[in-house]
Parts: C-alpha cells; sequence; structure tokens
C-alpha cells in the first residue's frame, strides 16, 4: 500500500509552478497524494493535478517565452483591476473541458477571499474554473469575481498556505508548500536584482537620507508581500504540518511564467532539502 499524503499548495504567482515540482518528487518517492488543498497559484496547479492534466498543462508552459506571456495578459480599463484573466483560462479550459470539483479523481478544495463577509471561501463542489478564477484575483491586479453578494479576490489575502482547511487523517501525512519562503543567495544576480522590492532597491542605491521614489503599485505589491510572508509563517507554526517545502520568494518574479523548467526544477530540488533536513 502507498503512503499517503494530505498537500497543501501556497499561493505566490509564477512561483507556483514549483509545486509541480514537489509533486512529481512526491510521486517519484511513492506517495500517494489523497487530497490536495490550494489557493492562487497552488489551487490552479493543484486544481489541474487532481483532475489528471498536470501534464498537459506543463507542456503548454514549457511552449511560453516572456512575449507569448505578455500577450496572454488581457488588459482592461476598470477600477477593480488592470487585468481580466480571460485569455489565459480560454487556453486551459481547450485542455481540461468542463470540470466540476466534486468528480474530480483526487479530493480537492481552492481557497478564495470573500472580501464583502470577510471569510475564507472553501470551494469543494462546482465548476473548478470559475473556483479557480476566483482564488488567482489578486487585489488591484485582476478584476475580482462577483457572485451575488459577494466579492471574490485571492486566497492568499487571508490564507496564503490553507493548512487549516486539512482534516488530518491518521494513514496520511502532510505536506505543505510554501512559495513565500525566505529570500535565498542561491539565485543569480539578475534575478536577484529583478525581484528586489523598491525598499531594497532604495537603501542599496541611496547612501544618502534620501525620500525614497516608489510607485503605487511597488508600495501595494510589497505590502501584500509582507502580509502574505507573515501570514503564511504564523500557520505553520501553529497547524504544524509533518513537512513543510520552502521556495524562496526571490526565486522568480510573479509574472515570470516563462520560467517554467527552472521553477519545476527548484521545485524538486526543495522538496529533496526539505526531506533530508
Amino acid at each position: 500500500m502507498k503512503k499517503k499524503v494530505q498537500l497543501v499548495l501556497g499561493s505566490g504567482g509564477a512561483r507556483g509552478l514549483a509545486h509541480i515540482g514537489v509533486i512529481e518528487q512526491l510521486e517519484n518517492d511513492g506517495y500517494e497524494i489523497c487530497e490536495v488543498v490550494g489557493c492562487s497559484m497552488g489551487a490552479v496547479v493543484g486544481g489541474l493535478y487532481c483532475a489528471g492534466f498536470l501534464n498537459e498543462y506543463k507542456h503548454w508552459l514549457s511552449t511560453l517565452t516572456r512575449g507569448n506571456v505578455f500577450s496572454l495578459v488581457d488588459f482592461t480599463f476598470n477600477s477593480r483591476g488592470f487585468v481580466r484573466g480571460e485569455k489565459i483560462w480560454t487556453l486551459i479550459a481547450k485542455i481540461t473541458g468542463d470540470q466540476q470539483i466534486e468528480k474530480l479523481k483526487i479530493p480537492f478544495t481552492a481557497v478564495a477571499t470573500d472580501m464583502m463577509q470577510m471569510e475564507e471561501v472553501h470551494y469543494t463542489s462546482g465548476d473548478l474554473f470559475a473556483a479557480l478564477r476566483s482564488t488567482i484575483s489578486i487585489p488591484g491586479v485582476f478584476t475580482p469575481v462577483i457572485e451575488k453578494n459577494s466579492v471574490l479576490v485571492d486566497g492568499g489575502v487571508l490564507n496564503p498556505l490553507p493548512i487549516n482547511v486539512v482534516k488530518k487523517r491518521k494513514d496520511a501525512i502532510v505536506v505543505a508548500v510554501n512559495i513565500n519562503g525566505k529570500n535565498t543567495h542561491h539565485v543569480s544576480e539578475e534575478i536577484k536584482e529583478k525581484n528586489q522590492s523598491w525598499l531594497q532597491r532604495y537603501w542599496k542605491n541611496n547612501a544618502k537620507n534620501d525620500t525614497p521614489k516608489i510607485s503605487f503599485f511597488d508600495l501595494m505589491n510589497t505590502s501584500y508581500d509582507f502580509t502574505q510572508d507573515r501570514l503564511a509563517q504564523l500557520t505553520v507554526e501553529h497547524y504544524q504540518p509533518d513537512l513543510v517545502v520552502e521556495i524562496p520568494r526571490n526565486a522568480c518574479g510573479t509574472f515570470d511564467f516563462h520560467k517554467s523548467a527552472q521553477l519545476i526544477e527548484l521545485g524538486k530540488q526543495a522538496y529533496n532539502k526539505a526531506k533530508t533536513s
């Protein structure tokens, strides 16, 4: 009988592609993934895995270039966000067809945030793509999903690593993949420079106590990152999963989906490091 894993996949933009590497290594080690809970990109990877289409998704990612990624960003002049996100879902739906969460091969939960009710929303049934579209809606970037009296956005707003959703099984271990991990020095100088926050760039480039030049997006994005980092840390400390795989925040930029190969490999390396430490 295979060893079982309840897998929790966290939020964090393109870094979420590292989840693919973790899943592949778990399977290589003989584990059976018996449940997946995810938010944001963790939900996307987890949902496609549970539906049985992760290999197809991985192949599609391998074809992306920086230009392809930009062409998939459907900009909109909307006060709620500047990206609709419909192009990407249309392409993914062509790979998978219509999927109902309750009929997936593996039990799956996607976590979003209801801004009106100020609470988490757990999708365990219904249309898979509606759930995924809600959970990846980064506030101020992607337009939110409006459902009746709810305004649904990224699950990472309240819970970037939703370990609390898992009901621990006696016959399984809980593995959590935190893609808001501490920065590491083991990345190229180019990547480190690109992914430095405005705050890091300011202190590096300004010897005098000048007023830092920051944009609204810099301020919003960095504040959101800090909150996610701290929430993920507190969640791990409180729920204490059996294994935590840490993907460093400075591994790539939020929209670097064209770097899928190196991010998947990073996920494999991070898993191997976690299981031996």
